[in-house]
């Protein structure tokens, strides 16, 4: 049971470096099984196709990724804080992935959305929920910010949604430009699509 885990984990691990690397297309089973070094065997053993490896990689990214953003969005911080601790760890992977392998790898839904979501309905559905997730763990930060009266917007999900746009769009530039410094005004942009207040002004009534 153990050795069989095990392959699977190489494959899955083998499989989002590649994806990152290269993208989806252009891999094959069996460069894909060469890399996490198993037998081509073994990919069908785990996965029906290559779609549902996808899934599986995109599953098992998201389980992490959310535990991160769930802890820092419900965490004790102020919420423009805890917003704000959610940029700068999106940017510090960023760096992190450039040091890694050389180049800016960007988001893996952002990028499996941009190639496979008008080719690929289960992966589509799949990355809706994922975005969906996330806006939904934003609102609740931006309702009590609002709360608060440190930002002044009129529908806190419609926000949420904007501000995981200019997460999303932000991390593209980077990987296009293969410049993680592009990240750095991520931050002040958000508190300005916020409409935030600085500290000690009051929200216009």
């Amino acid at each position: 049971m153990g050795r069989t885990s095990d392959a699977r984990e190489k494959i899955l691990t083998a499989a989002q470096a590649l994806i990152e690397l290269r993208g989806y297309s252009a891999l094959g089973v069996a460069e894909i099984c060469k890399a996490a070094g198993v037998p081509k065997g073994s990919f069908y053993y785990f996965f029906e196709s290559k779609e549902a490896l996808a899934l599986a990689v995109i599953d098992e990214h998201w389980a992490e990724q959310e535990r991160t953003w769930t802890r820092i969005l419900t965490g004790e911080a102020d919420p423009l804080d805890r917003l704000r601790q959610l940029f700068e760890v999106t940017e510090a992977a960023q760096r992190a992935g450039q040091r890694s392998c050389g180049t800016v790898s960007g988001c893996l839904f952002g990028n499996l959305t941009l190639e496979m979501s008008n080719h690929t309905e289960a992966v589509r559905e799949r990355l809706q929920e994922i975005f969906g997730t996330q806006v939904g763990l934003v609102v609740p930060v931006i309702a009590e910010a609002l709360a608060r009266k440190e930002i002044t917007v009129s529908d806190p999900r419609e926000a949420a949604r904007s501000v995981v746009a200019q997460l999303e769009g932000q991390v593209l530039f980077a990987k296009l430009y293969n410049n993680p410094q592009l990240l750095g005004p991520l931050w002040a942009n958000c508190l300005a699509l916020l409409r935030a207040h600085a500290p000690g002004e009051a929200a216009a009534v």
